[in-house]
């Protein structure tokens, strides 16, 4: 492949514009993920995180826009070369997606099984140094039915780094996870960018464990970028909309109600007419 990019940008997207029916996902959307940083796009339920994720990684195309992964456009190289690029990319599933008849040493060595010609002796060592790195060594006979929710997410982070890619994508790594799990794989996430030198795109909607390790904030919605920045000058801004959003209050631009009319226009609309009340 050629096209290597040199620069600090590993990812960026330009006027990303991408569809579903009639409802537009995206509308001109712009988005630079520094190398080597933490960066975290985010935003309420609904609003395209995770598709972003899939047009990153060539699984879905935009209507309008281009999207360069390490100086290759992802949707116009040709498809052996999108192959390639694609196991520089990690990706962690929100279900973690283990293969569920595959003991955890066997999902965790099945990437380096399928994509390099590594002897059965060094693909154990390397597996047993990515289990380590996520505490999970001793618990490598497990079957993916016997470990916890956290337990399997942090199988799951070591399968996508068995590669060593550039970059790693979580989708939504926190949800269903008690407080300790969650601490866990917020310290994971943060550790394992800043020694293995990782790229990460965090998409999530949890708040505070994103702030916590993101050096850098993307917050989206209805098709737009609202506000980016680190999250210190996104708490400070003062956008209503950023401010609603990062600190959960239940009213500000997106109203506790859904719009209608008010209403005591619409109880008395359905009123009975005091003439009805005899017939």
């Amino acid at each position: 492949m050629t096209g290597e990019s040199t620069d600090d940008i590993v990812v960026k997207i330009r006027n990303l514009t991408f569809s579903r029916g009639n409802r537009k996902i995206f509308d001109g959307v712009d988005i630079d993920i520094q190398r080597g940083k933490v960066t975290a796009i985010m935003g309420p339920s609904g609003t395209g995180k995770t598709t972003l994720l899939k047009i990153i990684g060539g699984q879905l195309k935009p209507e309008m826009g281009e999207i360069l992964v390490d100086g290759h456009n992802v949707h116009k190289i040709k498809q052996k070369d999108l192959y390639e690029l694609r196991k520089r990319m990690g990706m962690l599933f929100q279900s973690g997606a283990l293969l569920t008849d595959l003991n955890v040493f066997d999902n965790v060595a099945f990437p380096l099984r399928e994509h390099t010609p590594l002897s059965e002796s060094m693909i154990r060592s390397l597996v047993l140094l990515k289990l380590e790195a996520v505490g999970l060594r001793a618990a490598r006979d497990l079957m993916p039915s016997e470990l916890s929710g956290g337990m399997a997410r942090r199988v799951a982070m070591a399968r996508a780094i068995t590669l060593d890619p550039m970059m790693i994508m979580y989708d939504e790594p926190f949800t269903g996870q008690d407080p300790i799990s969650m601490g866990v794989l917020v310290q994971l996430i943060r550790k394992l960018s800043d020694a293995l030198g990782l790229t990460s795109i965090v998409v999530s909607h949890d708040v505070a464990e994103t702030c916590e390790i993101a050096d850098y904030l993307y917050i989206i919605a209805d098709g737009k970028v609202i506000q980016h920045g680190s999250p210190d000058y996104l708490y400070k801004e003062g956008n209503p909309w950023v401010e609603q959003f990062l600190r959960g209050l239940p009213d500000g631009p997106v109203r506790f109600h859904f719009p209608g009319v008010g209403y005591e226009e619409d109880l008395f609309a359905g009123a009975l007419d005091p003439t009805d009340i005899d017939k």
